[in-house]
């Protein structure tokens, strides 16, 4: 697999998503105008960057209140030979901490893709449109039946930040679902243990999980990913690193902007 396939599906672990039982969410980690940056290495070269941002405003969809969330990636250096620049986002409820409406923007080399995604929770519904490769019009339009209150791929992330980690057990699993690619989605997230980590924005206690993988020609080991989240009242993450087939993705925190709880 290229090297551009490698660094964009690294950006999708940026999120992972609960089941969620409960119509309120108590989320005291996270509000708008937080902006998390990270630099992924591979080979121990600087190939890739990413962000994650919560906007400024309150936008309304839905005639819900939510938060408008972008992950951003891109190439960087000699690795822009291979050209990626992503962009995934999310609506989120504020309260109910579930999406409303996603999308992504992939241009990776040649390759494109637009696609918006409305949530309708009350009638299990998701409406997924395609866009055409300027993003200006619709080129399908199609509706799956999706379990209530489901997450997408940047969703589920800042609903595990509202989770209250104490009460896990290492060797814990978890179970997620979610709805990318046209797919519900199950994922099994082992719970690792804790580990004290410097980082370039200071030392923390953390949270380490990791996904169960389906075999693949990317990835090497039965859970080649391992993420770090901060066991503060922030809960960001500020490290997931990937061993491949050849080599390993290193993603790391460098700047935590606007954090809710300083």
């Amino acid at each position: 697999m290229q090297l551009k396939a490698k660094i964009a599906l690294f950006f999708i672990f940026l999120s992972f998503g609960f089941p969620d039982s409960q119509p309120i969410r108590k989320n005291q980690a996270f509000t708008q105008g937080e902006e998390l940056t990270f630099k992924v290495k591979f080979l121990l070269l600087n190939a890739a960057e990413a962000k994650m941002i919560i906007h400024d405003n309150i936008h309304y969809v839905q005639n819900r209140p939510t938060y408008k969330i972008d992950v951003f990636g891109r190439t960087l250096s000699i690795f822009r030979l291979f050209y990626v620049q992503d962009n995934w986002g999310t609506y989120l409820d504020t309260a109910r901490i579930i999406p409303y409406r996603s999308y992504r923007h992939i241009e990776e080399g040649n390759y494109r893709k637009h696609e918006v995604i409305d949530f309708h929770h009350e009638r299990n519904e998701a409406l997924v449109k395609l866009f055409d490769r300027e993003n200006e019009k619709v080129v399908e339009t199609t509706s799956y039946r999706i379990p209530s209150q489901i997450q997408d791929i940047v969703s589920g992330y800042y609903l595990m930040r509202t989770m209250d980690f104490s009460g896990l057990k290492k060797g814990q699993n978890i179970t997620i679902r979610g709805f990318f690619d046209k797919k519900i989605y199950n994922l099994n997230l082992t719970y690792e243990g804790t580990q004290r980590l410097s980082t370039k924005i200071g030392t923390y206690n953390t949270h380490i999980f990791s996904p169960e993988m389906p075999k693949n020609k990317l990835f090497s080991g039965d859970r080649p990913i391992k993420v770090w989240i901060t066991d503060d009242a922030n809960r960001i993450p500020v490290r997931i690193k990937a061993n491949l087939l050849v080599g390993s993705l290193d993603m790391e925190i460098t700047e935590a902007l606007g954090l809710r709880n300083p």
